[in-house]
């Protein structure tokens, strides 16, 4: 029985060979997302912990956009909190799934509830000190494995990757 001819060696698989570029790029960034949930130190799914990374994001804009509240002193206070349907909406899940991710955090100590001011029915969702850490980690856990990755181009090829990144960022 004889095997099928092998590409030749740094040649791409046949089956990376079929894929568009974009679909490239979402499985590198699948990669890297995937070492990001290594070690997390919470037993957390990839996608809890991209709950996790999606909460943070969602907390930094709610100060950045200017409506988180300030002090008597004019220091920012902590954001008011994330709802679990705008936590949904965000990850593109049922408020269900959502809900179940926010029960695996509070489980974790990542995250704690309280009641939304504003309507009683509604929950607010805040990470915690270890929460903000973990987050902190996963990032940069991405990054590392990321840093390496492209460290493996020579420096022309990063000089190129980071012209034609730049490009689609305008576009």
């Amino acid at each position: 029985m004889t095997s099928a001819p092998r590409p030749p060696a740094g040649a791409p698989s046949a089956h990376v060979a079929d894929l568009s570029e974009v679909d490239l790029l979402m499985r590198l960034a699948r990669r890297w997302r995937s070492v990001g949930t290594a070690g997390t130190g919470h037993g957390l799914s990839p996608h809890q912990e991209r709950g996790l990374l999606a909460l943070a994001r969602l907390a930094r804009r709610t100060q950045q956009d200017g409506s988180a509240e300030h002090s008597r002193h004019g220091e920012r206070l902590p954001s008011p909190g994330v709802r679990i349907s705008h936590l949904a909406d965000h990850l593109g899940i049922a408020p269900r799934s959502a809900t179940e991710v926010a029960d695996a955090l509070e489980s974790a100590r990542l995250l704690t509830r309280s009641p939304d001011p504003t309507d009683r029915r509604a929950v607010l969702l805040r990470l915690t000190d270890e929460g903000w850490r973990a987050v902190a980690a996963a990032r940069d856990r991405r990054r590392a494995a990321a840093d390496e990755a492209v460290a493996a181009l020579a420096p022309a090829d990063r000089a190129e990757l980071r012209r034609l990144l730049e490009t689609l960022l305008q576009t």
